[in-house]
């Protein structure tokens, strides 16, 4: 056997085909790598899949167990407009959102979406300044990247995503 063997599987009580066809529309390096029925049920049983490089296993096992918050899909999108594209798709048609950039999609499955740039916010050597970002995300739904770097700069971030520093002079 070549590569790696490991997967993580998710549990669905019908829609696991549904779900991997979604999450895999999602993600760049994803697809549907094979899919198993049995004569007697419409509904797959196993979805094998593969998302951001990443495998998967949709099953399909009934009401017995349900999926949590403990287990997110987390990802790190490379700026806002990747943050607002999959945080719009994942909270329709019945999706949550939530704090601090997580959320619950339609099938019940928790992700957050993050800056890729967080880590390295919150790990800078000037601690108030990462302190203030872990802060300004603690506040946030979907995250706004122009917030968390007006946090680390000091700034007060603004609806819309400027900072203080951009807004017109008063009268």
């Amino acid at each position: 056997m070549h590569g790696n063997t490991q997967r993580i599987c998710l549990w669905f009580y019908t829609q696991g085909e549904e779900a991997a066809r979604f999450y895999v529309s999602l993600l760049p390096d994803s697809r549907i790598d094979r899919v198993m029925r049995s004569e007697a049920d419409p509904h797959a049983s196993v979805v094998e899949f593969t998302l951001g490089g990443i495998g998967y296993v949709a099953l399909n096992a009934g009401p017995h167990l349900r999926l949590t918050e403990a287990v997110p899909i987390s990802i790190l999108a490379r700026g806002q407009s990747e943050i607002d594209r999959l945080w719009a798709a994942l909270v329709a048609d019945g999706g949550e959102g939530g704090r601090c950039g997580w959320l619950r999609d339609r099938f019940g499955l928790s992700w957050q979406i993050l800056p890729q740039a967080l880590p390295q916010l919150l790990s800078q050597a000037d601690r108030d300044a990462a302190g203030r970002v872990a802060q300004a995300l603690m506040e946030m739904g979907k995250v706004e990247v122009a917030g968390l770097e007006a946090a680390f700069a000091g700034e007060t971030a603004r609806p819309g995503g400027a900072s203080d520093d951009t807004a017109p002079p008063g009268p």
